[in-house]
């Protein structure tokens, strides 16, 4: 069997709002589209043949402070979607692996917060790429939808060992 790697097999670049969008709603994402006012978000696929397989999108924090970190410390991993499951694990592996750092270094931040909706997701996919779950949250009523608040719980990421290592003893002390 001959295989072609021209044009490349997978691929993992950014793409814009409008594709993100599309795909977020063709693989309905529980969360819709990514419309927040006043910010574009960074958005990257992962494309595999030269079809978009997965989305990220990383923003700012939706609130002043998230689970103790302001905006200049810490941004939102605000989506992660695929069109098939087990691409959700490729593309945040990539994503932690590459833009991650990237984000980090433009913007002066060392962590970034995710959030999964605890009825819906276990939260394997964070745990298995070594992310902490870091707070609980409960959302109330969005103003702009109506729809009613979701629990939560929020993960973290940092490149650091040592700073992951701080972050994994304060909770156990919590705990």
């Amino acid at each position: 069997m001959n295989f072609s790697f021209a044009p490349p097999l997978v691929s993992f670049d950014t793409i814009d709002l409008g594709d993100l969008n599309q795909c977020l709603t063709a693989w309905e994402h529980k969360m819709g589209p990514l419309n927040r006012p006043g910010q574009e978000p960074w958005a990257w696929g992962l494309h595999h043949n030269g079809q978009l397989v997965a989305v990220t999108a990383a923003s700012r924090l939706p609130a002043e402070r998230v689970a103790g970190w302001t905006r200049d410390e810490a941004f939102e991993l605000s989506r992660v979607c695929a069109a098939e499951p087990d691409w959700c694990r490729a593309a945040l592996r990539l994503w932690r692996k590459t833009v991650f750092p990237a984000i980090c270094r433009a913007y002066g931040h060392r962590w970034v917060v995710s959030y999964q909706d605890a009825a819906l997701h276990t939260g394997n996919l964070y745990r298995m790429d070594g992310w902490l779950r870091v707070a609980y949250s409960h959302s109330g009523t969005d103003r702009r939808s109506g729809r009613s608040g979701r629990d939560k719980w929020i993960w973290a990421w940092n490149d650091d060992p040592l700073e992951r290592a701080r972050m994994k003893g304060r909770q156990e002390a919590l705990s």
